[in-house]
């Protein structure tokens, strides 16, 4: 497999969720060495946010992944909520 690189950075961790996928980028050499973006369709990179700490960006990763999940949720949540409820047995007599 290929490495995915980004404006001078290698893409080494990714998470998927939904349609977004959280990457995670190094560049050896000039600063800042860290990145991590939001991702569409393997190759659209946007709001990238940059950090010279490896760890500062590995959680800035898990934070944006779990936003994103957090909001997939309650969408679905509400969607599951919006549907017609099947009538109970008992009630239709």
């Amino acid at each position: 497999m290929a490495d995915r690189i980004n404006e001078g950075y290698t893409i080494t961790d990714s998470i998927q969720i939904g349609q977004t996928e959280f990457v995670f980028g190094k560049r050896d050499g000039k600063l800042p060495m860290y990145v991590t973006w939001a991702c569409k369709g393997g190759n659209n990179y946007y709001w990238g946010h940059y950090f010279s700490d490896p760890l500062e960006a590995k959680k800035d990763l898990l934070i944006r992944a779990n936003e994103e999940l957090e909001y997939q949720m309650e969408r679905q949540a509400r969607a599951s909520e919006r549907q017609p409820k099947e009538p109970d047995k008992e009630c239709e007599r």
